[in-house]
């Protein structure tokens, strides 16, 4: 998939799915899907967002991402896109005119045929464009408009606000759903205090980015994509504080039937449902004891949802 993150490019005959995508999840993935059919028709599919700088606030609240950048790119990856366009947010980005976006980016950098978008879909300055500008001017401008609304799942409509208030509880199962793939984490496998090899039970760490919003710190029923391959295991989010808490919260995963170096590796952890919270123990022994508690709550959870199957 080719990745774009600067405003000097040109594509030609492409399919346009345009949004904020943060969290990649249902609703978001209908319009994805229209790109799909599009692409198999010969259009090249294109996913189109704006990227924020670190740190941005937008309505006065701090942007903690579901997906960051790099996970966003593995994803639409894996789903078949062609093209990810990350646009910068700049002063320029900001105050340009609805109907120069269209005629600027949409048509002379993206070539656009066909256009997806939500239908509570803003752009430009002031965000004064919507999909009715959108629609008035896709005969002047030579494009076909496809909206689709809201998708709405138990009652609720399925938005990134509500996934992020699902994941901060630790309802890892429910976000699972709105999302259509059980939430995951994504980072480099770094060098540990090596602990869990003294106790049989080697383990995985992995720094997390700052921007990244994270579940509660806990233990998690967790599967971690080693060359393709899905292994069961359990991920313990948080500082580590029995053997002296980290400055910066790590993902440690022990991995169930795995044996191997993985240091250095960038890894994906899908974590699917929340076990305990993370605590201080008073010796390693028994630190040791609730591992093995929490091995059986990994082997048990996944187990019982094959069974389901």
């Amino acid at each position: 998939m080719q990745y774009i993150n600067h405003t000097e490019f040109k594509l030609k005959n492409t399919a346009v799915s345009l949004g904020k995508f943060d969290g990649l999840h249902r609703g978001h993935r209908k319009l994805f899907e229209a790109v799909q059919k599009e692409q198999k028709n010969g259009l090249t599919g294109v996913v189109f967002s704006f990227l924020l700088p670190p740190g941005t606030f937008l309505e006065n609240k701090k942007v903690n991402l579901i997906y960051t950048e790099e996970e966003k790119k593995d994803l639409l990856e894996h789903m078949g896109m062609d093209v990810l366009v990350s646009y910068p947010f700049d002063k320029a980005a900001l105050s340009m005119e609805p109907e120069d976006f269209i005629r600027d980016i949409l048509i002379e950098k993206l070539d656009a045929k066909v256009i997806v978008v939500g239908s509570d879909f803003r752009f430009g300055h002031n965000r004064r464009g919507d999909v009715r500008l959108l629609e008035e001017l896709s005969l002047k401008y030579g494009y076909q408009l496809q909206v689709f609304e809201k998708v709405t799942m138990e009652g609720a409509i399925v938005s990134s606000t509500r996934i992020r208030s699902e994941l901060s509880r630790g309802n890892m199962e429910l976000a699972a759903r709105f999302l259509g793939d059980p939430y995951s984490i994504t980072g480099e496998v770094v060098h540990g205090r090596k602990l869990g090899r003294t106790i049989g039970m080697p383990t995985i760490n992995m720094a997390l980015p700052k921007e990244k919003l994270l579940p509660p710190n806990g233990v998690y029923a967790s599967i971690t994509e080693i060359d393709g391959k899905e292994y069961q295991g359990v991920t313990n989010i948080g500082v580590k504080p029995t053997v002296g808490a980290e400055e910066q919260r790590l993902a440690e995963t022990y991995i169930f039937d795995y044996r191997g170096d993985l240091y250095g590796r960038v890894l994906r952890v899908s974590l699917y449902a929340y076990e305990r919270p993370e605590k201080k123990f008073a010796s390693v022994e028994e630190l040791k004891q609730q591992m093995e508690r929490d091995k059986e709550f990994g082997k048990g959870y996944f187990l019982k949802a094959a069974n389901v199957e």
